[in-house]
């Protein structure tokens, strides 16, 4: 196994809810609630859930974009949490992040060559005044854009154009590790493949670490080596992208993957589906317990009584937070 480059213990992120006149604190919205982690050199570590599960949140804490509630990050054995914004600012070199939207992430007022070109303004040590434009240009290159464009502004470009201009931003300071956040749920399918397929030669040809936050499981599949699931601000289950895939315990990882759509039409009557009932419940008033358990069809007092632990359970190969968990088969086809 290769070395941890990126490593987080017991991280939450709690946003206070404030009412009346005086805006006091009433209660608090768990987004993240007690995440663990280790993203090691090279790897592509995929995280999974939910619209609302906490996946962005914890994307932002662990690049530091917003402070955590507790916790611990450690970048190469370095705390994160808590520490100076000079020291911070100097460590963003090593962690950047590729936003969602390639629209509003990038400054309509600004030329290509700006943006690319802004960290640079930002750790000038590393490329002088005279050689930023011709690096720029090389950036350009490397996702697959023309050096020709570097004076064009962002509306010249396609959704898919933007978002290779996001990850050239993102390669500037060449980074160790770069963190994903949905980076291709707002383009066309298409697209879609094209962004991934560079984002995995860029990994080869840099050795990057990604973490790569998605809702879509067959992109995550596609480009992950560990995958972790989330729910409601907890991660109920990890393992490698087979394990997760083909031999999944979690009822939650269950359901999810009973609900990706079958290629093949002469496959889909073979495949069991599980529905969910229920709402899912509210971060600021998470259930006693385990937070699956409102929708789980095995439900048991115990799971009202007792958080199950993330842990490797009698007759599995990687850890999940179910005390009842066991594989099933969902998987009559590939995704």
């Amino acid at each position: 196994m290769s070395e941890v480059i990126l490593a987080a213990t017991d991280v939450r992120k709690y946003f206070p809810i404030t009412a009346g006149v005086l805006k006091r604190t009433v209660g608090h919205v768990q987004a993240v609630d007690g995440i663990s982690l280790e993203l090691y050199q090279g790897e592509t570590l995929g995280i999974v859930g939910e619209s609302g599960c906490g996946k962005s949140t914890l994307a932002r804490v662990l690049m530091g974009l917003i402070p955590a509630t507790s916790g611990s990050v450690k970048l190469e054995g370095e705390e994160l949490v808590g520490m100076k914004p000079s020291r911070l600012r100097k460590i963003r070199r090593d962690v950047q992040i590729i936003f969602q939207d390639p629209y509003s992430s990038l400054d309509p007022r600004m030329t290509v060559g700006k943006i690319i070109g802004e960290p640079f303004e930002i750790h000038a040590e590393v490329a002088p005044k005279g050689e930023r434009r011709r690096k720029v240009q090389e950036l350009l290159e490397v996702v697959g854009l023309s050096p020709e464009h570097i004076n064009r502004y962002p509306h010249q470009f396609s959704g898919g154009q933007r978002q290779r201009i996001g990850i050239a931003r993102a390669l500037a300071l060449r980074p160790k590790v770069i963190i994903c956040d949905e980076p291709v749920s707002a383009l066309d399918i298409s697209v879609q493949a094209q962004v991934v397929n560079l984002l995995e030669n860029l990994q080869s040809e840099f050795g990057l670490s990604y973490i790569f936050v998605a809702h879509d499981l067959s992109v995550v599949r596609h480009i992950s080596d560990r995958v972790g699931v989330m729910y409601l601000g907890k991660m109920v289950e990890l393992g490698t992208e087979d394990q997760i895939y083909e031999r999944p315990t979690h009822p939650y990882t269950q359901a999810l993957l009973s609900a990706v759509p079958v290629p093949d039409p002469g496959l889909r009557g073979h495949r069991k589906q599980i529905v969910l009932t229920g709402e899912l419940p509210s971060a600021a008033n998470p259930p006693s317990g385990c937070r699956f358990r409102t929708r789980c069809w095995k439900a048991q007092s115990v799971c009202a009584e007792s958080e199950p632990a993330l842990e490797v359970r009698d007759g599995g190969d990687h850890p999940s937070a179910c005390h009842f968990a066991e594989v099933i088969d969902v998987t009559h086809a590939a995704y």
